[in-house]
């Protein structure tokens, strides 16, 4: 017999094909982990947002002399529908205590000054709050006055329309009636296994996508989409941190085209929205431009969804009804609010 073809001598060579072949497979089937530092960046030029513009805008889909914006798919079918999503009678609270310190986020707090105390007054208790509701610490909605880019506002209003006396157009008080709609929460920290994300990382499309795929849940047109990144635990864990220098999570303009494929009603995030810094060079803000000034889409900022977070883990629904009342202030580029969730 022909020693080469004895089944004896060739083990050794078909036991290590057959190692080598399980170590492929075995690394085809790895996923790169959804908690990865950060996924490959998108590299973005101020032309590209330029085309973006051109290519997003909403001006003109509800008539020209429209100041509602994406606030128009909310319509009553929308509201029944989001109504219909509360079957636990539970309700969350999306907003910030109202916080009156000083500190590297808060530049401008909330003053608190009471009028009549017990020992000043038989009878009546009373108090006086002052905010400036826009920046990085309060939780406030944008309405679409708050955002000029090239002199104009959404629709094409001229920024002019802006006075020492208010906004003559698309002020907040055009949103009187309140918002109510399905809430859908994205959750990036608990997709990436995080507490929170670090300052200055940014959220990409694929992390939108990847949240869809991991919780089954499509966000819909007249959705209000809520992003959060743990900017609040983190805070508890190691203190204020100052934005402008240390950089906020947040998403990268690179999303906004999917937020429009999606037709978004509105969208909030515990932080403002755009990753700071925004990695693009001339354009500090793009997703406030895209949204407030391109797609006519308003912005909650500095909300809290901690306790949301935990509510829709325990339940696990990712949908909830959402309301939101801004103070119906004529002229007002934004106003405080408490949204609340209800599953």
């Amino acid at each position: 017999m022909n020693q080469q073809n004895h089944p004896a001598c060739l083990t050794p060579f078909w036991l290590s094909l057959a190692m080598l072949l399980c170590v492929c497979l075995a690394s085809a089937l790895v996923v790169s982990p959804v908690n990865a530092d950060e996924p490959p960046p998108v590299a973005m030029t101020s032309k590209d947002i330029q085309n973006m513009v051109k290519e997003l805008s909403n001006w003109g889909r509800w008539g020209k002399e429209d100041q509602l914006g994406t606030i128009n798919l909310i319509t009553p079918a929308k509201r029944a529908a989001a109504a219909k999503l509360v079957t636990e009678g539970i309700t969350v609270s999306l907003a910030r205590d109202a916080d009156t310190v000083v500190s590297l986020e808060n530049t401008r707090p909330y003053k608190h000054t009471m009028i009549n105390t017990g020992a000043t007054s038989e009878q009546w208790g009373t108090d006086s709050i002052e905010v400036a509701p826009h920046g990085l610490m309060h939780t406030h909605m944008d309405s679409l006055c708050h955002f000029f880019y090239m002199g104009k506002m959404y629709n094409g209003f001229s920024k002019d329309e802006v006075t020492e006396t208010g906004a003559k157009r698309l002020s907040i008080d055009n949103l009187k009636q309140g918002i109510v709609s399905r809430g859908v929460l994205i959750d990036i920290p608990r997709l990436r296994g995080v507490d929170f994300l670090k300052p200055g990382e940014a959220i990409y499309a694929s992390d939108l996508d990847a949240w869809e795929k991991k919780t089954g849940i499509q966000v819909q047109p007249g959705d209000i989409v809520l992003i959060r990144t743990g900017r609040w635990a983190r805070r508890a864990k190691h203190g204020p941190w100052s934005p402008k220098v240390d950089g906020m999570a947040g998403l990268h303009a690179s999303c906004a085209p999917w937020f429009k494929q999606r037709d978004i009603a509105m969208l909030g995030s515990d932080a403002a929205a755009d990753v700071i810094p925004s990695g693009i060079e001339g354009v500090t803000h793009p997703i406030h431009l895209m949204m407030l000034h391109v797609m006519g889409v308003h912005i909650l900022d500095n909300a809290d969804f901690g306790q949301l977070s935990k509510t829709a883990a325990k339940l696990n629904r990712w949908e909830f009804m959402i309301t939101i009342a801004p103070l119906p202030i004529k002229g007002g580029t934004g106003s405080p609010v408490n949204p609340i969730a209800v599953f």
